[in-house]
């Protein structure tokens, strides 16, 4: 109570209080609404102050109405609301504000005659929102990127935000309720006594403040971190913070709302157009503990990141989604703790740029989705050996790209520490219409893969993949120079450069006989597909699913299908047949490596899963 007292204490003074020579009666849920009996001023006991209260009074909610509209509209100034009496007392220019939903930054402040008054020029992240390119009868007052990017504007059209503390006030403080009120006690500030009522409430308030720990204030307008220390009083205890889609406009005011969060974490600033310095960052050890960092749609570049990178010490996620990057030099003693990295939909990236950073020691996770990458290449390790590069990458996301062509595939298999692939929306996978096929192909092809497309791949499966790969490529390995005798077995190297594990896998599961090579594969040729109904005996209440499979399809394969459909083991699964043609016979499918053609299967049968 004492601290809470002496805090409000030294507001009072600032306010030139002190002096007040009677009892002043103070109401706890009047707080920054009425005011002191005797004085006629205002006080919050949180000193709470919006970044619009600082600029413009008339625009926060609660204040008295705008005064009218003076006559004299320009058809192309925005709001034409002449206010004579309209003044700025900060600089707003690079100001980010919100005007009716949509975002924009001000890029000027000042007259536009000939009418009279005072205009905001902004520039709109919208650009089909603006009128023009910032200019008018033809005086270039700013510049925009886009031809109609810009506006002029009234200032009493525009929210500038509030500071970090009252949003966080506004969503969640308890709220301030009449059956709140407690007794009334007289309490001494300085010299002079106060009388109080309900002031119980406001102790609630700062302790529920107090034990935040996981804050989000996406959308809030937050704009800066207002009165200087408030925070580090008020709420202390944040460790996790969520301040994306607000009104924040540089770093700087970044490191003054995070230099008060001694404990912070994670903090995501995504879609705030933030400005970031250009000289050398002094290291405060503002964020010696933030370990998840989001920037998305921030417009930082790859040299802003290394730059403000020296004060993430122990960084471990970091998140740069939609911001046009181009990676431009190596992380040189920075991002060394690193373990993932998204730069999902930046479509400047291209194979070269990810050497820059192939030697990042801790880069477990890699996120490439929407760059329109097509190739990769590690050149430094030959066919069948691990590249050096990207030493600790066990997951890769390679999703919405221009991925076409098998080599691509094939040089994942040098990472050697990748165990988790995602490559969905790609013409190697889309333009094939058996996605199955296109998935055991890429298994066969990275041998220590254990996940793909975020679905486990089981050893049964990878054994399926890989003998069907083996057999399906045989005779074009033979063609190549492939023998079964190990001493004749010399394969050419373009055959060995399409099929870096071909070897390998004749290694492990002995070279393909001439017999196997005979049968038609299902990777070299479109096999009529088998219309079948798949029944479970033992589960009545599951319905009778009909679909298409090849003729060759393994057993092996299809137990892998079912076992993704039930989320059943591949070794729990028993599999027979009947068919229309042989009524009460029941043919049971025990050999993982046959196909269906093997067992005489035809369209119109029925699979019976136990």
């Amino acid at each position: 109570m004492r601290g809470h007292w002496d805090a409000l204490s030294g507001g009072l003074r600032r306010r030139g209080w002190a002096g007040l020579g009677h009892t002043c009666r103070i109401s706890a849920s009047s707080c920054g609404r009425r005011s002191i009996s005797g004085a006629g001023l205002p006080v919050s006991p949180w000193h709470f102050r919006s970044r619009l209260e600082a600029l413009l009074p008339s625009a926060v909610k609660g204040q008295p109405p705008r005064p009218p509209a003076a006559a004299g509209r320009s058809h192309i100034l925005d709001s034409g609301c002449l206010n004579m009496s309209d003044t700025l007392t900060l600089d707003v220019i690079g100001q980010r504000v919100e005007v009716n939903g949509e975002y924009a930054t001000v890029r000027f402040s000042g007259v536009v005659p000939p009418v009279a008054g005072l205009w905001l020029g902004v520039e709109w992240d919208n650009p089909e929102r603006g009128k023009h390119d910032g200019s008018h009868e033809g005086i270039v007052y700013f510049k925009c990127r886009h031809p109609t990017g810009g506006s002029f504007i009234r200032p009493n059209k525009v929210n500038f935000g509030v500071d970090f503390l009252t949003a966080v006030k506004n969503r969640y403080a308890l709220e301030d309720g009449s059956e709140d009120y407690g007794e009334e006690q007289i309490i001494i500030i300085g010299k002079k006594p106060v009388e109080t009522i309900g002031f119980d409430s406001v102790i609630k308030q700062q302790s529920h403040l107090n034990n935040l720990q996981e804050i989000s204030l996406r959308n809030c307008a937050v704009s800066c971190a207002g009165e200087k220390g408030g925070i580090a009083r008020t709420c202390p205890n944040i460790t996790r913070v969520d301040v994306s889609k607000n009104l924040l406009s540089s770093w700087d005011e970044v490191i003054r709302i995070a230099d008060q969060l001694k404990n912070l974490v994670v903090l995501n600033l995504s879609e705030n157009k933030l400005q970031f310095p250009s000289g050398s960052p002094v290291l405060t050890g503002t964020f010696s503990t933030l370990k998840v960092l989001v920037l998305n749609q921030t417009g930082i570049t790859w040299a802003e990141v290394l730059q403000c990178a020296l004060g993430w010490p122990v960084l471990e996620e970091l998140y740069l989604d939609s911001n046009n990057i181009f990676i431009s030099e190596r992380p040189s003693n920075v991002l060394q703790m690193l373990k993932l990295l998204d730069l999902s939909s930046n479509p400047l990236i291209d194979e070269n740029q990810l050497f820059l950073i192939a030697y990042l020691p801790r880069l477990e996770q890699l996120i490439l989705s929407d760059t329109g990458i097509s190739s990769i290449h590690f050149p430094d390790a030959g066919i069948g050996c691990k590249t050096s590069m990207f030493p600790s990458l066990q997951y890769l996301v390679v999703n919405d790209n221009r991925i076409s062509q098998w080599s691509f595939i094939n040089e994942l298999n040098k990472l050697q520490s990748l165990r988790a692939l995602s490559c969905l929306r790609n013409p190697l996978t889309e333009g094939s219409k058996e996605a199955q096929t296109t998935r055991q192909l890429i298994i066969a092809k990275i041998g220590q893969l254990k996940t793909l497309n975020k679905c486990e791949i089981l050893p049964e499966e990878r054994r399926g993949a890989e003998l069907d790969y083996r057999k399906a490529f045989g005779n074009e390995w033979k063609k190549a120079g492939g023998h079964q005798d190990p001493e004749k077995n010399r394969p050419n190297e373009e055959f060995l450069a399409a099929h870096p594990r071909y070897q390998l896998l004749c290694h492990k599961y002995g070279a393909p006989e001439d017999g196997e090579l005979k049968v038609q594969q299902p990777f070299m040729l479109k096999n009529q597909l088998l219309t079948l109904k798949i029944k479970y005996p033992n589960q009545l209440e599951q319905k009778v699913l009909e679909k298409q499979l090849p003729g060759s399809m393994t057993i092996q394969k299809v137990k892998a299908l079912l076992s993704r459909l039930l989320k059943v083991p591949v070794s729990e699964l028993l599999l027979s047949y009947e068919s229309p043609k042989m009524p009460g016979r029941e043919i049971e499918l025990g050999n993982d490596l046959q196909s269906l053609q093997f067992y005489s299967v035809e369209n119109g049968d029925c699979l019976l899963v136990r």
